[in-house]
């Protein structure tokens, strides 16, 4: 004899139901395509005093203090491809500190702020590596 079985699955178990909607609710930091936020036509480059460099996923970040207009400073930031990308194209999580003096070429923001996508970084002994992400105009094949 066939019965069919109409209890939901639900029917006790509403934490595991309440925390799976509520994560489902949180919101998401997507991951983007270079040319959603910056411009191939913006080339920048920034000379400066490194004070953060930060090796997370999905990207790593750096941040630079830059000089700007009447002797002020700027405070930049890179982003930067994943840490597993850098690694293959000789980076470190140890190749910079701060208060190093570095160099960097990159894109600029669509939206004008001082953020920026890096495509070459000059370290401190002269090296440079690519620091931008697989969508980065003139990204090195992986």
């Amino acid at each position: 004899m066939f019965t069919l079985n109409c209890r939901s699955n639900f029917v006790g178990r509403p934490v595991p139901v309440a925390l799976a909607l509520l994560i489902l609710t949180i919101p998401m930091r997507a991951h983007h395509a270079f040319a959603a936020e910056y411009d191939e036509n913006k080339p920048i480059t920034v000379s400066g005093k490194v004070v953060r460099f930060t090796w997370e996923n999905p990207h790593a970040w750096l941040i630079v203090d830059g000089p700007a207009e009447g002797g002020k400073t700027t405070r930049w930031s890179f982003e930067m491809g994943s840490p597993g990308g850098l690694t293959h194209r000789g980076w470190k999580r140890t190749a910079l500190k701060s208060g190093d003096i570095i160099t960097v070429t990159a894109f600029g923001a669509k939206d004008g702020s001082k953020k920026a996508n890096v495509r070459v970084v000059t370290l401190p002994d002269g090296r440079k590596l690519f620091g931008g992400f697989q969508s980065t105009p003139g990204a090195p094949a992986k």
